[in-house]
């Protein structure tokens, strides 16, 4: 009896040494994480997301989907930046991904190379910290808040379109709030993140089930503001539509980061079903008719759900490194 215990001490003992070991091996996000790595790494990732967006604001939309697309598959690991190779067909070419504009890849490409030209720099700050920072730049660049951004996650050392799993415009409240759930995030969290539609554009395929054939009794969505609705049916026509027609997400205000998205829901302007539910649900609405009056509390509601975001599927070093290239695996 005595050894048995003597065993099952043993056992406890190796087992606390273990996860103390990996607690410590692990990458917890921080912020000035590289203040003695690259202490000027946020001008620079500033500064190369700043000449982007002078370039083309597109720039600002385009990282946010980057951002939320890669860390809600596998974690903030920048995996949705590789390129698909033979054998493999990773999560940049997954359908729902095929959307994501060129200017985020872009603007992270730059950033990296901007990052990497610093002597002592090269080669110590990981993509994915690029692409978390860059969001963070271009958000204020279009008027929305500006937020410390905790560092020190790793790029991850697998892209696969198989693992990805995303909201769907068609969703209602509760599949949205289950999916978001499963990523520790909560409704609130949810409605935060889904105001990033303030910007960008969607394509009329993403939509058309709400202005074509919603139901035999109302072939339009009737929870659509009528005019709204003739505009995105004269936008999109039933034939002859143009699948690279783009719709603003935000037909008030479309290139500036703000609360104008509560407000479009409250008028019946939401463009996606997932949109105008937030609103037409009661056990959303509460929370849009705060936010469409307080663009403080809005904003700061939405630094935390960035900031829960960002935490998610963080790398250790067991699991990842700094890619060289962010686009290909070293």
């Amino acid at each position: 009896m005595g050894q048995f215990n003597s065993l099952i001490l043993l056992s406890i003992s190796l087992g606390i040494i273990l996860f103390i070991g990996t607690a410590a091996s692990a990458k917890i996000p921080r912020k000035n994480y590289y203040a003695k790595i690259c202490p000027d790494v946020e001008n620079i990732v500033r500064r190369a997301v700043t000449q982007k967006f002078q370039q083309t604001p597109i720039t600002v939309p385009a990282l946010i989907r980057l951002f939320f697309h890669d860390c809600f598959v596998s974690g903030c690991d920048a995996s949705v930046i590789i390129a698909s190779s033979q054998g493999n067909t990773a999560e940049k070419d997954h359908p729902d991904n095929l959307s994501l504009a060129g200017d985020g890849f872009d603007s992270v490409i730059k950033a990296k190379a901007a990052v990497d030209a610093v002597p002592g720099c090269k080669n110590k700050v990981s993509c994915a910290d690029i692409l978390a920072m860059a969001t963070r730049d271009a958000i204020s660049l279009a008027g929305g808040p500006s937020y410390p951004v905790e560092l020190g996650r790793l790029d991850g050392l697998s892209s696969t379109a198989a693992s990805v799993n995303l909201p769907q415009p068609t969703f209602n409240l509760d599949q949205l709030n289950t999916m978001f759930a499963s990523k520790g995030l909560s409704q609130k969290d949810m409605i935060a993140l889904s105001a990033c539609h303030t910007v960008g554009f969607s394509h009329c395929s993403r939509f058309s089930n709400r202005i074509y054939n919603f139901s035999r009794q109302n072939p339009v969505d009737p929870t659509l503001n009528k005019q709204y609705a003739t505009q995105l049916i004269g936008a999109c026509p039933i034939k002859n539509q143009n699948p690279l027609a783009a719709i603003p997400l935000d037909p008030t205000t479309s290139s500036t980061f703000d609360n104008a998205y509560f407000q479009n829901l409250i008028n019946g302007k939401g463009l996606l079903t997932s949109d105008q539910v937030l609103y037409t649900d009661p056990r959303s609405r509460k929370t849009v008719n705060s936010w469409a009056k307080d663009p403080k509390a809005f904003n700061a509601a939405f630094i935390r759900a960035m900031t829960k975001l960002g935490r998610l599927g963080v790398k250790t070093e067991r699991n990842g490194n700094i890619r060289v290239d962010c686009g290909k695996f070293n």
